[in-house]
């Protein structure tokens, strides 16, 4: 039987792709900060579900937790967290560090924790964002963020190569999850957490380097991001300045 160990699972992404992937019959590891979140999110008494809590942001947590799960055919570090800077002229360095600590250094420690376990010819994939694609409007924190995860994640598809493991950039698009529902504009093309793990799940099955999604809106953020930057930049300016 295959496994697989999902981060972020108790809720949104890794809470549709946990269950997606039991009943399609693998042994699944979901991993999150509260176990109460996590039994409330998952099937009761499934044999081949593994709850796994630690916090990200725990080194020391986070790495000894995750190393003794080993022969992984597949991991996904979709754990993350977004806040937006509304003030620039106020830079709050904290909120800064926050979202990067957690997205980036947490990501990181996972990786030292899990990344030896994952068999021959297994996947990582790590769950980045379109954010990526243009500079966008009280975006400083989460876009470096995600950024920093883009660099990664095809960094270690070319180092975990000769080692025979796949690694997959996940972008998605706006989906509907509690992170999102918190966001006070519009979201143009969002899809439902389960269309996402539907993408997720056959780009996966496919050993995509990148999987973007949904195509539309993916199309759509490509074309923009092919604009000079200075027509873009008076394009977002004229957006945020339009009540």
């Amino acid at each position: 039987m295959k496994r697989i160990l999902i981060t972020g699972a108790s809720s949104g992404i890794g809470m549709h792709l946990c269950n997606s992937y039991l009943l399609a019959g693998w042994h699944v590891i979901a991993c999150g900060r509260s176990m109460q979140k996590l039994q409330d999110a998952m099937p009761s008494d499934h044999n081949e579900l593994t709850l796994c809590t630690f916090d990200i942001n725990q080194p020391t947590q986070a790495i000894e937790t995750l190393k003794q799960f080993d022969s992984l055919d597949c991991v996904i570090l979709n754990a993350g967290t977004c806040e937006y800077m509304d003030d620039p002229l106020s830079f709050d360095s904290a909120l800064f560090k926050r979202v990067i600590e957690t997205n980036v250094i947490g990501t990181g420690y996972c990786l030292e924790g899990v990344i030896g376990n994952i068999k021959r010819g297994g996947q990582l994939a790590i769950v980045s964002s379109s954010v990526t694609l243009l500079p966008l409007t009280r975006s400083e924190a989460y876009g470096a963020s995600k950024a920093a995860l883009d660099y990664l994640a095809r960094t270690l598809a070319i180092d975990l190569s000769p080692k025979d493991i796949a690694v997959s950039l996940i972008r998605p698009g706006f989906v509907d999850t509690a992170l999102t529902q918190k966001n006070t504009f519009s979201m143009p093309g969002i899809i439902t957490g389960e269309q996402a793990c539907k993408y997720i799940m056959r780009g996966l099955e496919k050993r995509k380097l990148e999987i973007n999604f949904p195509r539309l809106f993916f199309f759509t953020m490509n074309l923009l991001a092919f604009l000079p930057n200075k027509l873009w930049r008076q394009l977002a300016i004229k957006m945020i300045r339009t009540p």
